[in-house]
């Protein structure tokens, strides 16, 4: 007669003794107790979490959500785009500067913000010089009343000259400019770029050619030229820079009288009031053009 196999017997009742000893350890009863409390605490977190998004969906409303998540709507996206090529000098700039700054604490600026709609506007700064050199010297600033025109303003005193020198692309410039409204979140009812400087283009792709393509993404192109240097330097902008709906040259003599036609100009842009301008040149004055920059040299292509 074949014995039973006591050994194995004893092996499997110790380790339910095992088992049970464990169970009744101190320290696996507070193990347990702890990933129970952490179940618990989890579920609690999770349905704070749902009970606050409720209320936020119930407070706001769908539209007001899907427009968060997606772009604002303002009334204007405006760049200020300020040449900073070797033609420019510090004084200058400092005078370009202060004259922007000066015109968002003017009141007039102030009263077009409010009469232009009730979502605000909202304003960058590109400075700019030859092809290879373009910079977000202010990323895009929301303004709607007094209070905010003054922030912005200050932004204005406190940015410094990032550009030294280098030639004069202003095809560059606008490229880099309507790159700009691409990476915002805001959806502007109307979108100007606001450029100013004091020479024509030497260098880089020619303004013409970009201009025509960014007034076909529906933005709009204003210039204010400045006549120190050359005193027929609006007619090239008229012909060559600005573009799209009611595009318009302001004309500054020098720097010193920068101010007041910046003014005027962000008065104009901002309230949006219609401006009289050549949709382009007569054939006749565009060969003339033509012919005198051919002679003068080409410039050079990107």
């Amino acid at each position: 007669m074949k014995r039973p196999n006591h050994s194995a017997d004893r092996t499997l009742l110790a380790s339910f003794a095992s088992a049970d000893r464990n169970k009744k350890s101190p320290r696996n009863r507070f193990s347990a107790a702890a990933l129970s409390a952490a179940r618990l605490g989890f579920a609690g977190l999770a349905a704070s979490v749902m009970t606050a998004t409720a209320s936020l969906s119930e407070s706001l409303g769908p539209e007001t959500l899907q427009q968060t998540a997606q772009e604002r709507t303002v009334d204007l996206e405006l760049i200020l785009a300020i040449d900073t090529s070797s033609s420019v000098s510090s004084q200058e700039f400092d005078l370009q500067m202060r004259g922007m700054s000066q015109a968002f604490r003017n009141e007039a600026v102030i009263g077009a913000i409010r009469a232009s709609g009730d979502r605000g506007i909202v304003v960058a700064m590109v400075q700019w010089s030859d092809a290879r050199k373009q910079l977000l010297a202010i990323d895009w600033f929301e303004i709607k009343d007094e209070e905010s025109a003054e922030r912005f303003a200050q932004e204005i005193d406190n940015t410094p000259r990032f550009l030294f020198g280098g030639g004069t692309a202003l095809g560059g410039a606008l490229t880099f400019a309507a790159r700009q409204f691409e990476k915002n979140s805001y959806a502007g009812r109307r979108k100007v770029i606001d450029v100013s400087g004091d020479g024509r283009t030497n260098q880089g792709t020619r303004p013409e050619r970009v201009r025509d393509q960014v007034v076909d993404s529906g933005i709009t192109i204003n210039g204010l030229a400045i006549l120190n240097e050359d005193p027929t330097i609006d007619t090239y902008y008229r012909y060559n820079v600005i573009g799209g709906t009611g595009a318009f040259v302001m004309t500054a003599t020098d720097y010193e009288d920068f101010s007041a036609a910046m003014l005027e100009k962000l008065i104009k842009e901002i309230s949006g009031v219609p401006i009289v301008e050549l949709s382009g040149p007569h054939p006749t004055q565009e060969a003339h053009y033509l012919d005198r920059l051919e002679k003068s040299g080409p410039s050079e292509e990107n």
